[in-house]
């Protein structure tokens, strides 16, 4: 008697029914703002709070850990473990380029997963850009943008920092679809959550003063964090504002 085994169907029902639940809140949360209201910040007492939280976890846990294990401008150890966390998702990357009909992207992000896979021994290294296949990251919070989905309202989420309900709701569906999680199973399945830990803190040492200078140095670092989310983020998917907060000059912290 043929034994079928049920662990693939009971992934993908997972699977449908988080992307299910979380294209509701898009569909709910993700409205645009006001007209003129250039930072929607409706929740903004609940969202300072989180804030000074997060600020909290970085102070005694991963500024400490950043700076001991990490220097300034990021070293050989510090280029690999952030190269593996970026090839890693590389194919969510292409999922989302399809969803968008961004063809193209899709096809360059797929030649660049597979050269940086094989000859780049597993996203080690990084030969693709060397040969001028630079790829596109993106996300289902972008994806969401371009279906027509607003931003929705300003949020500081527990862990994660700066976001939109929008952004917020396209993390949860990457981080559900993400096929390392759906195909492979434990421990195997976490590879990609505790190699995009490690590349958060390679990040965090890499650019140690510039972060500092945000939320240690700033006079008020909740609405300097803010405007710096919300004016890299709308460059990002090539948006412009009017708004005199988020025109000025700013220096991304996370920019190579």
């Amino acid at each position: 008697m043929k034994v079928i085994n049920l662990s693939f169907f009971c992934q993908r029902n997972r699977f449908f029914s988080m992307a299910s639940v979380v294209l509701a809140l898009a569909l709910a949360g993700c409205t645009a703002p006001p007209p003129k209201a250039e930072i929607y910040d409706p929740g903004e007492p609940l969202n300072r709070a989180v804030h000074k939280f997060n600020v909290g976890i970085d102070s005694y846990i991963l500024r400490p850990v950043a700076t001991s294990t990490v220097r300034p401008g990021g070293g050989p150890i510090s280029n690999r473990v952030a190269n593996f966390a970026r090839n890693l998702a590389g194919p969510t990357d292409i999922m989302n380029n399809i969803l968008q009909l961004r063809l193209g992207r899709a096809v360059e992000n797929t030649l660049r997963f597979a050269l940086n896979t094989t000859v780049g021994i597993g996203g080690l290294w990084d030969p693709a850009s060397a040969m001028g296949v630079d790829g596109s990251d993106t996300d289902f919070g972008e994806t969401l943008h371009v279906w027509g989905f607003g931003e929705g309202q300003y949020l500081d989420a527990p862990f994660v920092g700066p976001t939109t309900s929008r952004d917020l709701t396209g993390l949860i569906v990457d981080i559900a679809s993400n096929p390392w999680q759906i195909w492979l199973p434990a421990p195997e399945s976490y590879i990609s959550t505790v190699a995009g830990a490690a590349s958060a803190v390679v990040d965090r040492g890499r650019y140690v003063q510039t972060v500092d200078s945000i939320l240690y140095d700033s006079a008020d670092s909740y609405a300097q964090a803010r405007i710096l989310y919300l004016q890299n983020r709308r460059f990002q998917l090539g948006q412009t504002t009017g708004d005199a907060a988020l025109t000025d000059a700013y220096e991304d912290p996370y920019a190579e």
